[in-house]
């Protein structure tokens, strides 16, 4: 059976689409995880969660950043070679910015985090060395 590059192309397309399903899951359950901690709920309850307000403006910069794992597994299927490098190797670092410094100490977020990392590490590296 020979391989052609469109197959390839298909395939990592695949690949890197079903790494940002990972990601996005992950981002899901650590936050689902985290309202389960005594006291979070009723202090996300306040409008605060430590000591920073849950303004308006502050909600939609969070849904814009936590967009860009749920767009990518989209965009990662259609589109073009050149742009599907780009925006995947800039979605990734961008996301992994957010995760790291918008994280929590708590074990269960450090472990869904890791695995986040690494897949969006993964992600970079195969745009990376994706060649047409």
């Amino acid at each position: 059976m020979m391989i052609t590059g469109n197959t390839v192309t298909n395939d990592r397309r695949l690949i890197i689409s079903t790494l940002w399903i990972v990601v996005m899951f992950n981002m899901v359950f650590a936050d689902v995880l985290s309202f389960m901690i005594p006291g979070a709920l009723a202090e996300v309850m306040t409008g605060a969660v430590d000591g920073i307000e849950m303004s308006e403006k502050l909600m939609l910069i969070a849904a814009m950043i936590l967009e860009i794992p749920i767009i990518m597994i989209f965009l990662s299927r259609v589109l073009k070679y050149r742009a599907n490098r780009m925006v995947n190797i800039f979605a990734g670092i961008v996301t992994i910015l957010f995760v790291i410094g918008g994280g929590s100490t708590e074990l269960h977020y450090i472990f869904f985090a890791s695995v986040e990392v690494l897949c969006m590490l993964a992600i970079i590296r195969l745009a990376w060395k994706w060649k047409d």
